[in-house]
């Protein structure tokens, strides 16, 4: 083989072994002579060999022109992966690519035993495979020692910065000699990889293979378009069709895979989990069951989406459509690898139909826009499988000839064929009833895919049809999109068994096929209820819509004449008018003319003009602010309050009362009252020697033997008194 015949021997018995016939584009394009010992920044499509192109690229800077390498004091190669997964993916494709070179490879991986990992390093080894975190706390410890390290690879290095390694990333590369091979490889090269390329590679190569521009040929993509509540049931179907050996479902959340997993157990699949949530060992586990054939559906997170390798995944489905074009790529990538075959499926909500159309405009793919596989063609899928199977072309053995001879005789060769079928069909989950009254896509000619128009649907007729009421209506915002697939989930009946839906305010009317009504109401039992909040009542006969409530009159409609104001058309003899309002009372009077007073407007007349003077004075009382109250009523109009007499007038006080002999206390003395005392001065303490002044002249102060004692504290130490003379 001319491809290998460039390579180190001992590599290239390890790929003959391997069945390599000839290498792939990115293989080929590091083995260029002027390449040897350069830095590389390399960018190709998922699945195209990265992993073996970097192990035949770093053989000459660890071996030279020797054929195996000697036992190693320091490691001399170090490849830095995003995830346990794809580190121990790596640390295997080394292992059988340097099998006849003597080398020893250590993994040091997050989740793993720390001292397992650190004896590997103290025993020797060649070339280090691990995650960031991981390798760093193993250099900080002083288990790794990176003196003797001749290159560094970053395997996937987009997905390591977009996971935030890069302070781990720059801690290692600070942390290698700075005399070392960088190669970095990534399925697609961002302005982040550019910037750590352009500070840690010296005189950098970029390599871009041919088939990084154009779609994965490898790989068909198909866009299906479904009900937003249908996703679990398309992805059911999908699984059924395809009958795949290995196939991943990708969601966005961990719930979601938990969720997935239950339900597809249930089903009768052998599913396992892979999520960041998982220990490393249950994700070694859930891997090893794909290779083995143990399990044949992986439910993911994007945890699985970079670099994972398994030979027979055929079919890759997103259950939840990816953020990017770079997740699109990278889950898709998981499939079609090597030369190999398989499809992506993405799951399509109508309402995320525009976005989907986006995304696959910007990663470049087209792709078929169709529906997911219906009832009908999964059971034909199986049919053609069953005609198909290598079995019926093999000859009939000898030991199995007396049996075939037996079951002939005595049941027939119908009655043989027809066990056949079932036992085919018996361990395989049924497929799931559809929703397909939304657009398949968006019109023929848009970006992003081939499409496929849909024939509007024919009503056909209820035969025997029984109608139920639910309990819900336009107000609680029910629509036929949610509502069929609910009641065909809680009635265990089909769409096709369901004629007309008719929503009004407060309830809803279905018509359900005779046959189905005892279905379903055997299916939602003595509750009546097919969700929380909603019941099903069953009615006798066709179901009349319910009468709006009229609206209540109002006390200004009385003031209009039926002619005038007239609700319907056909009332008045007369085209429609829409009604009119009545005008409030406060419109009958003066309009509003604004704050200022206009010229044109009469004087006010003086509102005491026709005053008369009151009996009481010689003239009229001198006019307030503002006038009189009422400007329309003069004063000698008002009437003038009477004040009622009193029945009986006050008794005079005599002199004894005056004098307190009514009474048992005098009027101008309180009983019990104190005499007070006279009030005097404070003393002043302004003067440290001199004594207050008497209250009263002729008084003696009470505190003329007192002086302010002056302390430390600037007098605030208290009184003394004077010594006495």
């Amino acid at each position: 083989m001319t491809d290998l015949a460039t390579i180190q021997p001992a590599i290239a018995r390890a790929l003959a072994k391997r069945g390599y016939e000839t290498l792939t584009p990115v293989q080929l394009s590091v083995l260029a002579p002027e390449l040897r010992d350069a830095d590389l920044l390399v960018s190709a499509q998922t699945g195209s060999g990265k992993t073996v192109a970097f192990g035949i690229s770093l053989a000459p800077t660890l071996m030279g022109d020797e054929e195996t390498l000697p036992r190693a004091q320091a490691p001399l190669a170090l490849a830095i992966a995003p995830t346990r997964e794809l580190a121990l993916q790596v640390e295997r494709e080394l292992a059988w690519l340097y099998g006849e070179t003597g080398a020893r490879i250590a993994t040091c991986v997050g989740g793993m035993n720390m001292t397992t990992e650190r004896r590997a390093l103290q025993n020797g080894a060649h070339i280090v495979v691990g995650t960031p975190g991981r390798l760093r706390d193993h250099i900080e410890r002083g288990s790794l020692d990176l003196s003797a390290m001749r290159a560094v690879v970053l395997d996937e290095a987009d997905e390591m910065l977009d996971l935030g390694f890069r302070d781990d990333l720059q801690f290692i590369l600070d942390a290698a000699p700075d005399q070392r091979r960088t190669l970095m490889f990534s399925a697609t090269v961002p302005a982040g990889i550019a910037n750590l390329a352009k500070r840690y590679q010296s005189k950098a190569v970029r390599v871009t293979t041919a088939g990084d521009q154009k779609q994965h040929l490898d790989i068909e993509y198909r866009a299906l378009a479904v009900a937003p509540n249908d996703r679990e049931n398309a992805v059911i179907n999908v699984l059924r069709y395809y009958d795949a050996k290995n196939a991943i479902v990708f969601c966005s959340t961990r719930a979601t895979v938990n969720h997935l997993t239950a339900r597809f157990s249930n089903r009768g699949f052998s599913v396992v989990a892979l999520s960041g949530e998982l220990s490393q060992t249950e994700r070694t586990h859930a891997l090893q069951a794909l290779r083995d054939g143990r399990a044949k559906v992986c439910v993911a997170t994007d945890v699985a989406a970079r670099g994972l390798d398994l030979p027979d995944l055929e079919l890759v489905i997103h259950a939840d459509l990816p953020k990017n074009k770079e997740g699109l790529l990278h889950r898709s990538g998981r499939t079609g690898r090597a030369g190999r075959k398989g499809v992506s499926a993405l799951i399509v909500p109508y309402n995320a139909r525009r976005r989907t159309e986006r995304l696959l405009t910007d990663a470049r793919i087209t792709a078929t826009w169709a529906r997911p596989p219906s009832v009908e063609e999964i059971l034909a899928r199986d049919d053609e499988r069953l005609m198909a199977d290598a079995s019926f072309e093999a000859d009939v053995a000898e030991d199995e000839a007396a049996m075939v001879t037996a079951l002939l005789e005595r049941h027939g060769p119908e009655k043989v064929a027809a066990a056949l079928i079932r036992l085919h069909r018996a361990g395989r989950s049924s497929p799931e009833e559809l929703i397909d009254d939304g657009p398949v896509s968006a019109p023929s000619g848009s970006a992003g895919g081939t499409f496929v128009e849909r024939a509007p649907r024919d009503h056909v007729p209820i035969k025997d049809a029984v109608w139920f009421s639910l309990s819900l209506g336009r107000k609680q915002s029910a629509e036929p999109r949610w509502l069929l697939p609910m009641i065909c989930r809680a009635g265990h009946i089909t769409k096709t068994e369901i004629g007309s839906i008719r929503i009004h305010d407060l309830e809803t009317h279905v018509e359900i096929a005779g046959v189905a009504a005892d279905k379903f109401e055997a299916a939602i039992g003595p509750t009546r209820k097919i969700e929380k909040n909603v019941t099903v009542t069953r009615l006798d006969g066709v179901p009349e819509a319910p009468s709006r409530t009229p609206r209540p009159a109002r006390s200004s409609d009385a003031d209009t004449t039926s002619a005038t104001r007239t609700d319907r058309p056909e009332q008045a003899g007369d085209e429609y008018r829409p009604r009119e309002k009545a005008k409030p009372d406060y419109a009958k009077k003066r309009p509003f003319t604004g704050g200022k007073k206009r010229d044109d407007r009469p004087p006010r007349p003086d509102a005491y003009a026709d005053r008369k003077p009151s009996s009481r004075d010689d003239a009229p009382a001198p006019a307030k602010a503002g006038g009189w109250p009422h400007d329309d009523v003069p004063p000698a109009a008002k009437p003038e309050k009477s004040r009622p007499e009193p029945e009986t007038a006050k008794p005079v006080k005599s002199a004894a009362a005056d004098a307190g002999a009514d009474r048992p206390f005098a009027k101008d003395k309180k009983p019990f009252a104190k005499d007070k005392k006279p009030k005097r001065d404070k003393p002043d303490f302004k003067a440290d020697a001199k004594p207050a002044k008497p209250h009263r002249k002729g008084e003696k102060n009470p505190f003329a033997d007192v002086t302010k004692r002056v302390t430390a504290d600037g007098g605030k130490g208290g009184l003394k008194r004077k010594p006495k003379a």
